[in-house]
């Protein structure tokens, strides 16, 4: 299995990716060194709350309040992972695969909505997840999700400024922070 032009002996973020060991132990060793949690730690209580806080931490662009509105390593390792179709059959990404691949595009995306969008209002007209959210084990998951924002013009523009949103016993945080903005 090749991952990010890496061999089998290759490391992914920080961990070995081998398609030869079970699930359930490439978890107990992506968990290993990742303090464990049982909840969502942050975030906010509504998703409306998370999307108007990441709008107005975008405007001011403050990179450690949306840090803290995603997804950090234990809440991946202990609380989504477990539970996401893309750990299991047919995807089957190792968690070290799939921390990688949500954390590379997650900082891309939020790089790319801080150098077009940041430091500037935004004109927040509201938000839109499509389709009905998923439940995994204990987390619903939204999205994708759209913001709409008024344009200079008076126009409503929607755009996707995040990823998903996971919603866990009333708390609410960021997937990550991939994006289509272009």
């Amino acid at each position: 299995m090749l991952a990010c032009g890496r061999g089998t002996s290759g490391s992914a973020a920080g961990g070995v990716v081998d398609s030869a060991i079970p699930r359930d132990e490439m978890l107990a060793r992506f968990q290993r060194n990742t303090p464990a949690v049982a909840e969502l730690q942050g975030g906010a209580t509504s998703r409306d709350e998370l999307v108007q806080r990441f709008v107005v931490a975008l405007e001011r662009r403050d990179t450690a309040e949306l840090r803290a509105m995603a997804l950090d390593r234990s809440e991946f390792a202990y609380l989504y992972y477990p539970t996401t179709p893309q750990s299991r059959p047919p995807y089957d990404l190792s968690p070290d695969l799939m921390w990688f691949m949500l954390v590379e595009h997650g900082s891309k995306g939020i790089r790319h909505a801080l150098e077009e969008r940041g430091g500037q209002q935004l004109g927040f007209a509201g938000h839109h997840c499509e389709g009905n959210p998923s439940r995994e084990g204990l987390n619903t998951i939204w999205g994708p999700c759209v913001v709409q924002r008024l344009g200079a013009r008076g126009d409503t523009i929607s755009e996707r400024l995040f990823g998903l949103i996971i919603e866990r016993r009333g708390r609410f945080k960021f997937v990550n922070y991939a994006n289509q903005l272009d």
